[in-house]
């Protein structure tokens, strides 16, 4: 999850707006009478035409057009790149909204000083209230020091507690092995144990992979990993990274003998697909920490969704800890041109019909709290994968991110350390001093710039 990009969370749950492609027709008219108003639309003459930089297939073209027309706007597309979105907002030409990850990029971007405050939009908005918003969206808040404090610059269009697992039950039956609990975790060296039971080869080569714990990136899952045996990546500042405490220790040596295993996915050996969603649905991945959305993609195909159930997030330590990585959802850069007719895009998208279409699809927890209700139990799949979530919200938590630098600096350091590190079999100690070193010069070049 470097970027919010489809080989991290995965193209098809990015296509779930589309389901909104047929609007009701009041709602079009009223939402686009009060664009007009704000001087963007038919009434002036003019249609304004709306940059929105995000992943490639965000909307098919007919959800493009709908869009379009109901904000009478034209809609750019601009897929989402980080370095050609640091060079526009360095040129103060940048997109109107901006996709990103809410728990990553926002104390990143917010200290730069490059988001509109949004607070006085949602003051006067009548659909997204504040008592309305799911405390999720506390990560899109930054106060200059510390994320969960301050301006909201960004809302989540949904969420997860990514380090949740999914599995086949089928797979697990064909292996005479017990399914896990739906309501107490797993350890890491349990979930191990199932890994190396649960994978198939053949001629020396994975099959089926039996595991993949990193699917949602390496760094944020190293830091669930460090939290949940009591200890903590970054520094109380933020400023430092430490790979070298006996908690992170102890995430990075278990890494390496899951990585040694060859059980799933690793930076030794890559998924070749990017992403667990094609693996998954091929039947070649028995099980996956994908978080609460990735049931979305399995809900959409009965058979699959038949031997296929929902679990805690495992545990390194007694600490018991079940994060979000994500809260993805758009952000409007403070030097944006067409503010007005972008916040009636984010009304529309957060608060109208393409939010309550996201919601019903499973494709992730509602960021609006009037919109969990809506989250599918129709079937005995929908109704168990809801249940184990609803128990795991008590042990949510989003773990602070530093301002210094991006997730894909801290993420390419790890895929520049530990493939040759891991084949040449160098110790953990080793490997954390390396980590330390590349991680802490990127974070203070990025502090020395913030000021």
């Amino acid at each position: 999850m470097s970027v919010p990009p489809s080989n991290a969370f995965g193209r098809r749950r990015f296509l779930t707006a589309s389901a909104g492609a047929a609007f009701a027709a009041t709602t079009l008219s009223s939402c686009a009478a009060s664009v007009n108003s704000g001087g963007g639309g038919s009434g002036s003459g003019k249609t304004t035409t709306l940059t929105v930089m995000t992943v490639a297939d965000e909307w098919d073209k007919p959800t493009v057009q709908a869009i379009e027309k109901l904000l009478n706007v034209k809609l750019s597309i601009v897929l989402y790149d980080t370095a050609k979105l640091n060079a526009m907002l360095a040129s103060k030409n940048p997109p109107d909204l901006v996709r990103s990850i809410g728990a990553v990029d926002t104390p990143y971007f917010a200290a730069r000083g490059v988001m509109t405050d949004l607070d006085p939009y949602f003051a006067q908005s009548k659909v997204l209230k504040d008592s309305d918003i799911d405390p999720v969206n506390d990560v899109w808040r930054f106060d200059g020091k510390k994320q969960g404090a301050g301006p909201r610059y960004g809302l989540a269009k949904d969420y997860s507690q990514d380090s949740m697992l999914w599995y086949r039950t089928d797979m697990f039956d064909a292996a005479n092995l017990d399914h896990p609990s739906d309501t107490e975790p797993l350890s890491y060296d349990e979930v191990l144990d199932l890994g190396n039971r649960l994978v198939k080869r053949r001629l020396g080569k994975v099959k089926v992979y039996g595991l993949n714990v990193t699917g949602m990136g390496f760094f944020a899952q190293f830091m669930q990993m460090t939290a949940s045996a009591g200890g903590r990546l970054f520094a109380e500042d933020l400023a430092s990274v430490d790979f070298s405490s006996p908690e992170a220790l102890k995430a990075l040596q278990w890494y390496i003998e899951y990585a040694k295993a060859n059980i799933g996915p690793s930076v030794t050996n890559p998924n070749p697909d990017g992403w667990d969603g094609p693996t998954y649905q091929a039947d070649r991945v028995a099980m996956c920490a994908d978080g609460y959305w990735f049931g979305g993609l399995i809900g959409e195909e009965p058979k699959l969704a038949e031997v296929s159930r929902f679990a805690p997030a495992p545990q390194l330590g007694s600490h018991r800890v079940s994060p979000c990585f994500g809260a993805t959802g758009f952000w409007m850069p403070k030097d944006a041109k067409n503010k007005e007719v972008a916040w009636k895009f984010f009304e529309w998208y957060f608060g109208g019909q393409a939010a309550q279409d996201r919601a019903s699809g499973g494709w992730g927890i509602p960021g609006l709290k009037s919109l969990h209700s809506k989250m599918p139990q129709d079937t005995p799949f929908h109704k168990q994968a809801f249940e184990v979530q609803q128990r795991e919200l008590p042990y949510f938590s989003v773990l602070p991110f530093t301002p210094y630098v991006q997730l894909a600096a801290l993420d390419g350091a790890i895929n520049k350390v530990l493939p040759n590190a891991i084949k040449s079999g160098a110790a953990a100690g080793k490997i954390a001093d390396e980590l330390n070193s590349r991680m802490n010069e990127q974070i203070s070049k990025g502090k020395e710039l913030v000021g």
